[in-house]
């Protein structure tokens, strides 16, 4: 497979959510403001796009929405479209199932603002997925970080995963793998989605149920700022950290 192969040039962001494990910071300020080593944690994101080429971002607002549209609107890439959800929160199935109009047809990139990645030497995390996904034989690729490579994180992992890379959702006491909140996914399984609030777990069972559910491995580290915990440890591991964006 060429080590070129490029990836999507649209990105859906999900900033709608109410950062209710991050209280007191989000009483006032929505989570994906909350900063981080004296970068807004949707900027991560933000800036990880931009250097892997995406060129558009959907970003969902629900939650003080003004500060978030009043914080990208200081960005100049990618270019940032608005799904406004003020009137409704609608989860994360529900706000791509809102921006679909936003998409075209191509595969789109999607992530949560609730995590930051440590590429590891010579893997970039947006790169790690364009380089597995096959238009014939996904509907979703999703990033996937084992277990012992998480920071913030207290769960017991969410997939696991075959040797022509399906995965399942965890089926016992723990799973070797964990969701890093960043995935592609085909509008076409987006369309299969219901109306009104909705999980993308919901469209991953449509995936997984037609042999069409994927999961790439990052080798780099996974920092889950979910919570005041997580955001201290994440900001003592980046301390000597090199980000995309970052000098």
């Amino acid at each position: 497979m060429s080590s070129k192969k490029s990836g999507p040039h649209t990105a859906m962001v999900l900033a709608a959510g109410l950062g209710t494990r991050m209280r007191p910071l989000t009483d006032d300020k929505p989570k994906p403001l909350i900063p981080v080593a004296g970068k807004a944690l949707m900027d991560y994101a933000l800036d990880r796009f931009a250097a892997a080429g995406v060129t558009r971002a959907v970003v969902n607002v629900h939650y003080l929405a003004d500060q978030v549209e009043a914080h990208v609107a200081t960005r100049s890439a990618p270019e940032i479209v608005i799904s406004d959800e003020r009137g409704l929160l609608l989860e994360t199935g529900g706000g791509l199932k809102k921006a679909r109009g936003q998409f075209g047809d191509a595969p789109v990139f999607c992530t949560n603002t609730d995590a930051i990645m440590i590429d590891g030497e010579d893997e970039e995390a947006c790169a790690a997925l364009s380089q597995c996904w096959d238009d014939a034989t996904m509907d979703a690729l999703l990033l996937l970080v084992p277990l012992e490579r998480t920071s913030g994180y207290d769960g017991r992992g969410d997939f696991e995963r075959s040797d022509n890379g399906q995965i399942a959702l965890r089926s016992g006491e723990t799973a070797p793998y964990v969701f890093t909140g960043l995935q592609i996914i085909a509008p076409s399984l987006i369309d299969e989605g219901p109306d009104g609030p909705f999980s993308t777990r919901v469209l991953w069972d449509k995936a997984a149920a037609q042999g069409r559910l994927f999961g790439a491995v990052y080798g780099g580290d996974w920092l889950h700022v979910g919570d005041p915990q997580g955001l201290e440890d994440a900001e003592a591991r980046l301390s000597n950290a090199a980000l995309p964006g970052r000098s």
